[in-house]
């Protein structure tokens, strides 16, 4: 952050309310007090009416407030949820950037629709769950998006789930997307010659090369699915169509209620990626076809079944 930003951040953050002392303004911006004490003279003598009194800190004089921004209680709630989302969802870097970015909004907001808006937040909450592998995905994050930005070629191992095969890539990222909770990447995989689609939590050993790229046309945002021809039709049953929607499938493409219950189309490259997601839904979900896929289901479910006959004669 460059001097003239954190003359702006050190207003904003006073006009936030209450007292700042010099040791926390420097916390907040990481600078020293001296920095601070050499910021605050700097804005009394452009006429900004910084207050200061020792052992209270810093505050603006009553009346001052910049800039005429003016938020409705919606908007600035909003604004502020949306900041603590991504300051949780984000690498650190941008975490730090969602916070200052929060503080600056919190700053043109009145005594009164500041009130408000504190009691909206404190009555709607974001919650994480603690999930151990979110540390690798924050670092992975930090790395993709520099790559990204920087337009720097990556490599990295990569994991296959329906065979659990190995192979090391090496990929221009032209993008990042967020779906379905899972962070993905899209780019030219050079060893494929063509876009291709990865997760992150797939990848391993992530590094950024020396080796810049030009972006190539059409970049897509999203995955493609002109090589998914697996098509898949099933049928859940009138109760389970309700659930569908908290727990949806990456490959779905279509939903027709019928009498008998929710059809739904899936698109993937082979069975071994719908697999595990149709036998989580046990009885509910009813393969139409492929016949390929129904005949595969049966042979895992006897499979099952015999394991679990064994087990209850011993």
């Amino acid at each position: 952050m460059n001097r003239t930003d954190r003359l702006l951040a050190i207003v904003l953050e006073l006009q936030g309310g209450g007292r700042r002392t010099a040791e926390a303004l420097a916390r907040t911006f990481e600078v020293s007090k001296r920095t601070i004490y050499r910021d605050i003279a700097a804005l009394n003598e452009t006429g900004v009416p910084v207050v200061s009194s020792p052992g209270q800190g810093y505050w603006l004089m009553e009346g001052y407030f910049l800039p005429p921004v003016q938020f409705s209680s919606d908007e600035a709630t909003l604004l502020l949820l949306g900041a603590e989302v991504m300051a949780h969802s984000f690498d650190t870097e941008y975490r730090r950037v969602a916070e200052a970015a929060g503080r600056k909004i919190e700053g043109v907001l009145s005594a009164t629709l500041r009130a408000e808006v504190d009691y909206l937040r404190d009555n709607i909450r974001f919650l994480e769950l603690d999930d151990p592998s979110r540390g690798a995905i924050r670092a992975s994050l930090q790395r993709m998006r520099r790559a990204v930005m920087s337009k720097q070629t990556v490599t990295f191992r990569y994991y296959k789930r329906h065979d659990g095969s190995e192979s090391v890539r090496t990929v221009d990222p032209h993008n990042m997307f967020h779906m379905n909770g899972i962070w993905l990447m899209s780019g030219f995989c050079h060893s494929r010659r063509a876009l291709r689609t990865f997760r992150l939590n797939r990848m391993e050993a992530l590094q950024l090369v020396d080796r810049r790229f030009e972006r190539r046309a059409p970049v897509q945002s999203l995955p493609a699915t002109e090589d998914r021809n697996l098509v898949v039709v099933v049928r859940f049953t009138p109760e389970a169509s309700r659930w569908l929607p908290e727990t949806p499938s990456y490959f779905m493409t279509d939903e027709t209620p019928t009498p008998e219950g929710l059809l739904v189309t899936l698109k993937a490259r082979r069975a071994e990626e719908v697999l595990p997601w149709l036998q989580s839904w046990g009885g509910a979900v009813t393969v139409l076809e492929p016949a390929s896929l129904r005949q595969r289901l049966f042979e895992e479910a006897a499979q099952l079944a015999g394991r679990y006959r064994e087990a209850m004669l011993t």
